[in-house]
């Protein structure tokens, strides 16, 4: 498949409805494809042919959905909504300001817009053009720029902006040509902006390189379950995400979310329901538990030379049993890719044997955030690519900081005597434990519940914390 057979729909933020998604697979497969894509930036490809254009509008317009044909020259906008109840999060970050905020872009953005939290580290940071990044600052982001002219490193917006203006600050941006301005006349377009600004308290601190593991059925702290899917080749069957939408229909599962991974998540999944949800992936025998050696990968969407050599090194390193989790690769063929893995190979057409060599770059301490990336080896030969993972894998190890931390004694103090008084939630009896606190919320163990913010929430149904009663 040629990139000018690809219809690419925007999944907004990565999130969309179990009816919505099935409305797009049901036209995709009513235009002759028995797969879709998912791609980098959270977006949905299938192939398409131009008789399609009359069906494809009457249907993105019935679900608000953005797309492409045979064009791209728009980008979906990221977010890292998808990570929340899998990894840790701000903990004014809540899906309401997401989608409140991800609603607000109403327009069709020319650049790569990211929203991120950088509590966790599914969702990169920068790559975008445009990455706001959540602060401590309740509802207020940093502004980062990634652009050629400034060597594709990350430069920050010197104030933080208010969620609610994201919007407004990115449509001033998407109206400037940025590949070409300097970042002084940046900065002045957004001084002159009537958005709610402050100086931020703190500089931003990027999340750990470790990645982690997302496939198959996994507790959320509500005691509810998500799921998480990949497929080695990236194609995913439609006729077994057909019956997946309607598995979530049926069982009241209102969001599917899709990562930058080239792979997807089911969360609040009930506990009732687990049993069918294993069914369903036995009878069209999917496989939930791939090794982590091959969930960590960044590969361009239709390149075939570059899935062929994913496979061929994760073959070898799996026989050599050698582990690489935390880290995360990126095989790049060509220039028009953004970096944001552990570890990058570069292939180099045609080299002096008549056959590729290949370039091994790794970012400074591992951690993709910082954009900065270091030369390991150039030109060397494919046969001795798997070597040379393995010795970056050993240096990512031995990096690793593994000193024991010290708690402070007052800490350590108000943790023995934590209070065993309980909350619960009117709506969904879920349980608020002072003695366990709320982890997927950073609230620590032994946090009162009069000492909870406010804008505490229900970590199941997202009922406010006015409404627990003690038990």
């Amino acid at each position: 498949m040629e990139k000018k057979n690809l219809v690419r729909v925007f999944v907004k933020g990565g999130i969309l409805s179990p009816g919505d998604f099935l409305r797009i697979l049901t036209t995709a497969k009513e235009l002759g494809t028995e797969f879709i894509h998912l791609g980098s930036r959270q977006d949905i490809l299938f192939p398409a042919k131009d008789r399609s254009k009359t069906l494809l509008k009457n249907i993105f317009q019935s679900i608000n959905t953005e797309y492409e044909i045979n064009e791209f020259t728009h980008q979906n906008i990221v977010s890292s909504y998808v990570a929340l109840d899998v990894m840790p999060n701000k903990k004014w970050l809540v899906p309401h300001v997401y989608h409140y905020i991800l609603d607000s872009f109403d327009f069709r953005a020319k650049y790569r817009i990211n929203l991120v939290d950088p509590s966790q580290s599914m969702v990169p940071l920068f790559t975008g053009n445009i990455n706001f990044i959540a602060s401590t600052t309740d509802n207020y982001w940093y502004l980062y720029f990634r652009l050629k002219q400034f060597d594709n490193l990350p430069v920050a917006y010197s104030k933080i902006i208010h969620g609610y203006d994201l919007a407004k600050a990115a449509l001033c941006l998407n109206e400037l040509e940025l590949e070409t301005v300097t970042v002084e006349e940046i900065f002045s377009k957004l001084d002159e902006l009537e958005i709610n600004t402050l100086n931020p308290e703190e500089e931003l601190k990027y999340p750990d390189a470790s990645f982690p593991y997302y496939e198959g059925l996994n507790r959320e702290p509500g005691g509810n379950y998500w799921l998480g899917l990949y497929w080695r080749n990236n194609k995913f069957s439609i006729n077994f995400l057909i019956e997946l939408c309607k598995r979530c229909m049926d069982t009241h599962v209102g969001k599917i979310s899709l990562t930058p991974w080239k792979s997807l998540i089911i969360k609040g999944i009930e506990s009732n329901y687990y049993v069918g949800w294993e069914k369903l992936m036995g009878r069209f025998g999917i496989n939930l538990r791939h090794s982590s050696l091959e969930l960590n990968w960044h590969l361009p969407v239709l390149s075939e030379e570059a899935l062929m050599l994913k496979n061929y090194l994760v073959r070898i390193l799996d026989q050599q049993d050698i582990s690489t989790s935390g880290l995360t690769f990126t095989i790049k063929p060509n220039d028009d890719i953004y970096l944001f893995t552990s570890v990058v190979i570069e292939i180099n057409k045609e080299g002096g044997d008549g056959g590729n060599t290949y370039n091994i770059l790794y970012a400074k301490d591992f951690n993709p955030n910082s954009a900065e990336y270091l030369t390991y080896v150039k030109n060397v030969t494919k046969n001795v690519l798997p070597a040379l993972l393995m010795e970056l894998s050993v240096m990512y190890f031995d990096q690793i900081d593994d000193q024991p931390t010290t708690v402070p004694k007052k800490k350590a103090e108000q943790q023995v005597v934590a209070t065993t008084e309980r909350y619960q939630c009117k709506h969904c009896l879920s349980i608020y434990d002072a003695q366990y606190g709320d982890e997927a919320a950073n609230i620590a163990p032994g946090t009162s519940f009069d000492s909870l913010p406010d804008s505490y929430i229900c970590p199941t149904c997202e009922a406010k914390k006015a409404e627990f009663v003690m038990v």
